[in-house]
C-alpha cells in the first residue's frame, strides 16, 4: 500500500471519528420486565454496551429491569409511546394483536433457542414493519423450549380436561381450551402466586425459570418434552431513532440483526436448558417421559390450534400457508426444527 493511500485512509478515519464525536448525545431507556437476576438482562445490557462503544460513546443507556417502568403486558405500548426507548416484549401476552408472529408460538415445532432465535428473527423480518408498525422491531428471539408443569401428573392431552392452566402465550392458551382446560392469565412474575392460591393447577414455562420465579415450590410434575417455545421481540421507539444522526442510526441498524438475535438469546438458552437437569434431581419432582405414541397423541390433539391460528392470520390479510412454510424453512435452515 502506498504512503498516499495510507494517508487517505488515516484522514478518512480521523473525519469519521470527528463526525462521531459531534453526534448529539442520546440516552436510551431500556426496559425489561423480568427480575434483575434473570439471565436475559445481562445480554440486553451487553447489546447496549456494544451500541455505546460503536457510537463512540454518543449513545448511552439506563437499564430498568423488573417492571420498573411498567407491567409486562404493557411493554409494546411503552415503546410505542416513549415510556421506554427500547423494550422487551412478549407479543403473546396480547391475544389476537400480532397474529403472524403467533405462528412461532405453535406447539411442537422448535427444538432449541439458539438456532431457533436466528430462524424466527430471519423469518419475521418480512412481516415486522407491517404487523408491528408502531415501533421499530430490532430483533426477535426465543427462550429454550419449555413444557407443562403441574400439581398433578399429566401424561396425555385428555388429562388437561377440567384443569386451570396459566399459558405462556395466547397460542398456548388456545391449545389449553382445545383440550378442555381453562386459561388463567398472568404474567411470569405473578405466576407462582396464582398456583399457590389454587387459581391455576398448571403452567407452561421454561425449565430454568421455574426456579428463578419460585414456581418449582408449587408444581411437582413435569412433562419431559419440548412442548413449545415463546417468541419475543426487542423493540425501539421510532421517534427516538428518528432523532439520531445518520451515523447513530447505522450503529442501531448494525445491532438489529439476526446475529444479535442469536447472541442475546444464547446465555438465557443455556440457563433454561440447564434447569431441566436441576429440576429432575429435586426430591419430590417427577419427570413425565412420553413415548412415541403419547407424543403422537399430543401432536394430533393440538392440530386444531394451527387451524385456529391460520384463521387469525387470514383475517389479518396474510396467507397462512406461506407464513408457516416460511417459518418451517427458516427453522430447518438454522437446525432448530423438531
Amino acid at each position: 500500500m502506498t504512503a498516499h493511500r495510507l494517508a487517505l485512509l488515516f484522514c478518512a478515519a480521523l473525519l469519521a471519528t470527528a463526525a462521531q464525536a459531534q453526534d448529539k448525545p442520546v440516552m436510551l431507556k431500556l426496559s425489561s420486565w423480568v427480575p434483575a437476576q434473570h439471565p436475559l438482562n445481562p445480554a440486553l445490557q451487553a447489546w447496549a454496551e456494544d451500541v455505546k462503544k460503536a457510537s463512540g460513546g454518543s449513545i448511552t443507556f439506563s437499564f430498568f429491569p423488573g417492571e420498573q417502568l411498567g407491567k409486562a403486558f404493557d411493554h409494546y405500548d411503552m415503546a410505542r409511546d416513549g415510556i421506554a426507548d427500547a423494550a422487551y416484549v412478549n407479543p403473546g401476552y396480547q391475544p389476537g394483536r400480532f397474529p403472524i408472529f403467533a405462528a412461532a408460538s405453535l406447539p411442537f415445532q422448535i427444538s432449541n433457542a439458539k438456532g431457533g432465535s436466528a430462524a424466527v428473527d430471519a423469518w419475521y423480518r418480512a412481516y415486522a414493519a407491517k404487523e408491528m408498525k408502531d415501533v421499530q422491531v430490532c430483533f426477535a428471539f426465543l427462550h429454550d423450549p419449555g413444557s407443562l408443569h403441574s400439581r398433578k401428573k399429566v401424561v396425555l392431552p385428555t388429562d388437561l380436561k377440567g384443569m386451570k392452566v396459566r399459558p405462556a402465550t395466547s397460542t398456548i392458551g388456545q391449545m389449553v381450551t382445545t383440550l378442555g382446560g381453562t386459561n388463567v392469565q398472568s404474567s411470569a412474575p405473578e405466576a407462582r402466586d396464582m398456583i399457590e392460591r389454587g387459581v391455576a393447577d398448571a403452567i407452561t414455562f421454561p425449565w430454568g425459570s421455574l426456579m428463578l420465579f419460585g414456581i418449582d415450590k408449587v408444581v411437582t410434575h413435569h412433562i419431559d418434552a419440548p412442548l413449545y417455545a415463546t417468541p419475543f421481540v426487542w423493540v425501539l421507539n421510532k421517534d427516538k431513532i428518528a432523532g439520531m444522526s445518520a451515523a447513530q442510526k447505522k450503529v442501531i441498524d448494525d445491532h438489529c440483526t439476526t446475529e444479535w438475535a442469536e447472541k442475546v438469546a444464547s446465555g438465557w438458552a443455556d440457563f433454561e436448558a440447564g434447569g431441566r437437569a436441576k429440576i429432575a434431581a429435586m426430591p419430590g419432582h417427577e419427570m413425565v417421559k412420553l413415548d412415541a405414541g403419547q407424543i403422537d397423541a399430543w401432536r394430533k390433539a393440538v392440530a386444531p390450534v394451527t387451524d385456529q391460528w391460520a384463521e387469525g392470520a387470514k383475517k389479518a390479510g396474510a396467507d397462512p400457508k406461506q407464513v408457516l412454510d416460511g417459518l418451517q424453512q427458516s427453522l430447518a435452515k438454522y437446525k432448530s426444527a423438531l
